[in-house]
């Protein structure tokens, strides 16, 4: 498996505060299955002042230190970076990175603020050749039956969705289970990630989630959320060449893209 969201970098967010952390969480990211992490710690003005430089230096120490301690976990670097004005420049000018050097970032909206400049800063994004990746929108607490609409409209603009693993196992809660079952569902989720911060309490495990999600959508659909799709990131593929999350019908039944009686997703986008 591949996790494209982990704040395993020392020191430099509110992830692992020191090193021993940070191989604690290597060691249970491999015990886990997970053979390459993306470190992305937080990018927020005025809290989490990281850069691409930084980043890559800490990815480095980092790559040394699991190598003395025999740990196989292949890194790479990337950041959870904030949705504020400045995020689309930053990219550009290449002090916010992008998940492992390609055209993907991670797009973290606010937790508890409604944004004003989310559908803009997508636009804006995907207009300048990015293509967000939006972070843990079922653990928002502004979700509602109401926003969530946006979610799916993100999603159908070209954005893609990530959910936390320890979401869909229960560890954050029911609202947040039952917003990452429904987005399973609509067929509008591309990637799980960790999320991890510690060892304990938000450890790196991918496979809860992973099983979780085989549960309501297959084992195939699963295979992509974790390993597919992760690798279609890493080798910076085409958005429109990898294979799309499937849809479902209010029963539960696959409905092809394009083809059938539209749904009230199919709608919505139209």
């Amino acid at each position: 498996m591949i996790d494209l969201h982990c704040h395993m970098l020392a020191g430099i967010d509110d992830g692992a505060p020191d090193l021993s952390t940070a191989l604690a969480m290597a060691r249970l990211a491999v015990a886990d299955g997970i053979t390459t992490t993306a470190c992305t710690p937080h990018i927020y003005p005025g809290l989490y002042k990281n850069t691409t430089a930084g980043i890559s230096a800490a990815v480095a120490t980092l790559r040394e230190a699991l190598a003395e301690a025999g740990i196989a976990l292949g890194i790479t670097d990337g950041a959870d970076i904030q949705l504020v004005p400045e995020l689309v420049d930053g990219l550009r000018r290449g002090t916010h990175p992008t998940l492992h050097g390609s055209r993907y970032f991670l797009l973290e909206p606010p937790h508890h603020t409604v944004p004003v400049r989310f559908q803009q800063t997508i636009f804006d994004a995907l207009a300048a050749g990015f293509v967000p990746v939006v972070t843990h929108p079922e653990r928002l607490t502004w979700l509602d039956k109401e926003h969530y609409g946006w979610i799916v409209r993100a999603a159908g603009d070209g954005a893609w969705i990530q959910l936390t693993a320890g979401a869909l196992a229960g560890r954050f809660g029911r609202s947040a289970r039952y917003w990452g079952e429904k987005m399973l569902d609509d067929g509008i989720v591309h990637l799980l990630a960790t999320d991890a911060h510690d060892a304990v309490h938000r450890p790196p495990l991918l496979s809860e989630g992973r099983d979780a999600a085989a549960a309501r959508v297959g084992k195939e659909e699963a295979w992509w959320l974790v390993r597919g799709r992760p690798e279609a990131v890493l080798r910076d593929a085409e958005p429109s060449s990898v294979h799309a999350a499937p849809l479902f019908d209010d029963l539960g039944g696959p409905v092809p893209r394009g083809a059938g009686k539209p749904t009230w997703l199919t709608r919505l986008f139209s």
